[in-house]
C-alpha cells in the first residue's frame, strides 16, 4: 500500500480522493488551510493518518508545510490538488502577489521543490488551461497577472518539467472535468466520481497503465493539451519566474 499526501484535501475533490484512497488501504495525510478546517477534514475522512495545516497563499507557510511533510517521512505520492477559482485579480497575498497565482501556481512549485521526491506526482490542471496565454505574458509584467486558465497551464508546465527532470518519478497532470463540487457549482455537467478517480488511480500506482510520466489525463485516458506545455523553453520561463518569486531553485543547472 502507498503513503500519499494530498493538498487541499478536507473538501471537494481532494476529500473525495482521500476517502477513496483510505478505503483502498492506503495511508493518507491530509492538508487543511487552518486548524478549524483540519478538524473538519479528519471527521470527513476517518482513517486518515494525519492532517497538516498551512495557508498556501503564504510562501512562508507553504515552505513550513514542506518541512512538516518531510518530518513525517517519505511518501509514495503527492497529489497537488489545492486550488482556488473565482478570485479577484486585485486580491493580493501578504507577499504582495495575486492570490490566484500564489495558491494555484507558486504553492505547488514550492512543495515540488522542497518535499522529498516521491515516486509519483499528480497535478490538478483543468481543461480551461487551453484558454491560457502560452506566452506567459502576465508573468513578465512588473506586477504579475494571471487568470485561472493561466494557473492551470502553469500546473501542466510544472508536471511536464518534473517529468523531464526526474525520470525516476512518474509526474502527470489531470483534468478532473467540470464536476459538481463547491468550486464547480451544483450545475456542473460532469460525473463527480470520474472527477477524482484519475488522481486516485495515478497515486495508488498498482495499475501498470498508470506508470507513465509527462502525460495529461482526463477520466483515466491520455488527453489532448496545449502543446506549448511540452516546450522546454516555456517550461524554463515558468520555472525561472517561480525561482525569482520564491528564491527556491528548481534544481541545479535549470
Amino acid at each position: 500500500m502507498a503513503r500519499i499526501f494530498i493538498t487541499g484535501s478536507v473538501d471537494g475533490l481532494g476529500q473525495l480522493a482521500a476517502s477513496a484512497l483510505v478505503k483502498q488501504g492506503h495511508n493518507v495525510v491530509l492538508h487543511a488551510r487552518n486548524p478549524e478546517r483540519a478538524k473538519y477534514g479528519l471527521a470527513k475522512v476517518p482513517g486518515a493518518e494525519a492532517v497538516l495545516t498551512a495557508d498556501l497563499s503564504s510562501m512562508e507557510e507553504t515552505r513550513d508545510l514542506a518541512s512538516k511533510v518531510n518530518k513525517l517521512g517519505d511518501f509514495d505520492a503527492v497529489i497537488h490538488n489545492a486550488g482556488i477559482y473565482q478570485v479577484s485579480e486585485k486580491e493580493l497575498t501578504r507577499d504582495g502577489l495575486p492570490l490566484l497565482l500564489a495558491v494555484n501556481s507558486l504553492a505547488p512549485y514550492i512543495l515540488t521543490c522542497l518535499i522529498n521526491k516521491p515516486k509519483r506526482l499528480v497535478y490538478l490542471s483543468s481543461g480551461m488551461h487551453k484558454q491560457a496565454d502560452p506566452g506567459l505574458t502576465g508573468l513578465r509584467q512588473d506586477k504579475p497577472s494571471v487568470t485561472y486558465s493561466d494557473s492551470k497551464f502553469h500546473n501542466l508546465l510544472l508536471a511536464m518539467a518534473a517529468a523531464r527532470q526526474w525520470p525516476n518519478v512518474y509526474a502527470n497532470a489531470v483534468d478532473p472535468g467540470w464536476v459538481p463540487t463547491k468550486m464547480g457549482g451544483p450545475g456542473a455537467p460532469d460525473n463527480l466520481a470520474k472527477g477524482f478517480e484519475t488522481q486516485v488511480w495515478l497515486a495508488g500506482g498498482s495499475d501498470e497503465q498508470s506508470k507513465v510520466s509527462g502525460q495529461y489525463f482526463h477520466h483515466k485516458r491520455q488527453s489532448r493539451y496545449l502543446r506549448q506545455g511540452d516546450d522546454v523553453s516555456v517550461q524554463r520561463k515558468f520555472i525561472a519566474f517561480c525561482e525569482t518569486q520564491t528564491r527556491i531553485p528548481f534544481l541545479k543547472g535549470e
